[in-house]
């Protein structure tokens, strides 16, 4: 079929207002949110409905047409970014925006997968419950885009991934049948476990149009403590404590290296330190009860505790909601400056927990020895942990350079990650930035799994081509 006439079918089929055909109109849909990424694009498609979504797959399906499926763009893998070609379709998922059911006794949510998390965590909140997937990006991100990532955030330590917050789901597949599995069920041993297969495959398998999402009661009380200490071993051990003091109460442990911290300041100009003494680590921590009439006085006694164990150096617990939400902004303001002050080799790995601080005494020997002039920003949710283990080049530095450094730091930081029993992609997908990377560290059985699946479902291989595989 002939563009004109794939435009024209796709617009008789979302109407006008469901295309966009202008250069101009399309850019901010062809380059992802960190800069690396950008393709081309005959017509990015808007359908409002699974209806419609159902026969736009319909129409590519039967004309060959490869498919690019995009929440909010906010990806950082390439995973939501056509190629250079101009031959693949941008499917956008930005109009279907509906909550379609709100089930406070069964405690879940179902809404369409274009509802940014920021919606849907004021939706859980209307009907006074929780929705705890937390990201930087929430006001952006799409909750169909963190289901096809398994996006996992701030709050996997005591939630866990998007996988886990998932009952149901309905999907939209590459010949345009719609499976739906919109089940509020926390117990369905019916046959494979489908849901499972579709979240996290990053698009790569069908178009997720709708999720049935699991709320948790609300907190009515929360602390929040900013902590100093020398080494990751330190705040591991920090982390050990405080789980061992109130649970599961512990929601949240982000850990950041100095350079974060000083990234964030000359960037966004944030810097909370809790003395403005320096420390070579940083911990932000969150806890949060539905009972506990002194959780802010325990949790000072537990750091006090800390401190004389000499697990950390200096604490600061906050002493309201906008201290807490000014120690938050730093922690989310990272990922913003990283962009800003330069060109980012990023990692997101994750490993044992026990296995972190060894991996950091190793990794930073390497790199300083093989890389002398990167600078390492090694911040992330130590709590389930998850790393980025990042490093910043200067912002001219040439893109034959930044290539070249990129693929052998990867080399480098992921070798150590995969020998200490760890994997290269922990919540942010493969993309197309870990895809070749994935067959050096996947066993040949667990490659040939995966091809056997996207063939058995994608045999026409239309489905978000180039990513993961």
């Amino acid at each position: 079929m002939h563009v004109r006439d794939l435009i024209g079918g796709l617009s008789h089929l979302v109407g006008e207002a469901g295309v966009i055909r202008d250069p101009a109109d399309q850019a901010c849909y062809l380059r992802d949110w960190p800069g690396r990424y950008e393709g081309r694009t005959p017509v990015v498609v808007q359908p409002r409905t699974t209806t419609e979504v159902a026969a736009v797959m319909r129409l590519c399906h039967q004309t060959g047409t490869p498919v690019v499926p995009q929440g909010g763009n906010t990806g950082m893998s390439g995973g939501a970014t056509p190629d250079a070609s101009g031959a693949q379709i941008v499917l956008s998922l930005s109009r279907m925006t509906r909550i379609r059911e709100v089930d406070p006794v069964n405690n879940t949510l179902t809404v369409d997968a274009g509802v940014r998390l920021a919606d849907v965590q004021r939706a859980a909140h209307a009907a006074q419950r929780h929705f705890p997937l937390s990201l930087g990006a929430e006001g952006q991100c799409t909750i169909g885009g963190n289901l096809a990532t398994n996006a996992g955030g701030t709050s996997v330590l005591r939630y866990g991934n998007a996988r886990e917050l998932t009952l149901g789901l309905e999907v939209v597949l590459p010949d345009g049948r719609v499976w739906d599995g919109l089940r509020g069920l926390r117990k369905d041993n019916a046959g494979y476990d489908l849901k499972g297969l579709f979240i996290g495959s990053e698009g790569t398998l069908g178009i997720i149009t709708g999720a049935v999402l699991k709320l948790s009661p609300q907190a009515t009380m929360r602390a929040v403590a900013w902590v100093g200490a020398a080494t990751p071993a330190h705040v591991v051990a920090l982390l050990t404590h405080l789980q061992a003091t109130f649970g599961q109460s512990v929601t949240a442990f982000e850990m950041m290296s100095a350079s974060c911290l000083d990234i964030d300041a000359s960037q966004n100009n944030t810097a909370p330190r809790p003395r403005h003494e320096p420390h070579a680590y940083h911990a932000l921590i969150e806890l949060a009860a539905t009972q506990d009439d002194d959780l802010t006085g325990r949790l000072s006694h537990a750091l006090v505790e800390a401190t004389q164990a000499g697990m950390i150096a200096d604490a600061r617990v906050a002493d309201d909601a906008d201290c807490a939400a000014r120690m938050w902004q730093v922690r989310e303001g990272i990922s913003q400056a990283q962009v800003r002050g330069g060109k980012a080799i990023k990692h997101d790995i994750a490993l044992p927990i026990s296995r972190l601080a060894a991996f950091i005494e190793e990794a930073d020997a390497a790199v300083a020895a093989r890389f002398p002039h990167v600078r390492v920003l090694n911040f992330g949710h130590v709590g389930d942990g998850n790393l980025h283990y990042n490093a910043l080049l200067p912002l001219d530095t040439p893109d034959d350079d930044f290539a070249r450094l990129g693929t052998a730091m990867n080399r480098c930081v992921h070798d150590i990650v995969v020998q200490r029993g760890g994997t290269i992609s922990a919540e942010h997908g493969v993309g197309q930035l870990r895809r070749d990377a994935l067959r050096r560290y996947k066993s040949p059985v667990e490659m040939d799994l995966m091809l056997m699946i996207k063939r058995a479902l994608d045999p026409d291989q239309l489905m978000n081509p180039g990513k993961v595989l």
